[in-house]
């Protein structure tokens, strides 16, 4: 009876003691928002981090597929985000509602879209995965509120995986939702 009084006491202790490092802290989410949109990835109650006012959000894009542009009469306008942001702008409003437009009910209304989010190398790489994440999922829902069902549009991110930049002049190119027709 001794050995179970002694073991039931220690055992709970040495229990304690094995799990006592500090849990690691999950990565912010990036910030930006067409309206509340939860990716996969994202943990609930992430907090999200100010954009930096200094970044300029011309240097970034939606990059849209030469056979879209071709098939919805879309020119070379781009859409854009900031350093560590998803936000979509209102000067974007007709170049996504030409895509809208061309996905819902005009000469690619039988195809899907894939959205692919990506992001420059500076962050944490979950923390990125993350933030391409958050600006496909933006974009799909700013199609979405312009005519596009949420159900012909698929969303995936790259993160900084295909990144190119290695410095602030460069870095734009890296900040991007890729718009394509889905296989």
């Amino acid at each position: 009876m001794k050995k179970f009084h002694l073991l039931s006491t220690l055992l709970p202790a040495a229990l304690l003691l094995a799990c006592g490092s500090d849990p690691k802290e999950p990565p912010a989410a990036p910030t930006g928002g067409t309206e509340p949109v939860a990716t996969s990835t994202q943990a609930a109650g992430d907090e999200l981090p100010a954009d930096d006012p200094d970044d300029d959000p011309k240097k970034s894009q939606i990059n849209i597929s030469d056979e879209i542009k071709k098939a919805c009469g879309i020119s070379d306008s781009d859409a854009h985000f900031a350093y560590n942001s998803a936000n979509i702008r209102p000067q974007d409003e007709a170049v996504l509602k030409k895509l809208a437009d061309c996905f819902a009910t005009g000469p690619l209304k039988d195809k899907l879209m894939q959205l692919v989010g990506h992001a420059d190398p500076r962050g944490d790489e979950e923390y990125n995965m993350v933030l391409g994440g958050r600006r496909a999922e933006n974009v799909k829902a700013a199609l979405s509120q312009r005519g596009l069902g949420k159900d012909r549009v698929k969303t995936s991110s790259r993160g900084e995986l295909d990144a190119t930049g290695t410095d602030e002049s460069s870095y734009f190119e890296d900040r991007r939702v890729d718009v394509m027709v889905a296989e």
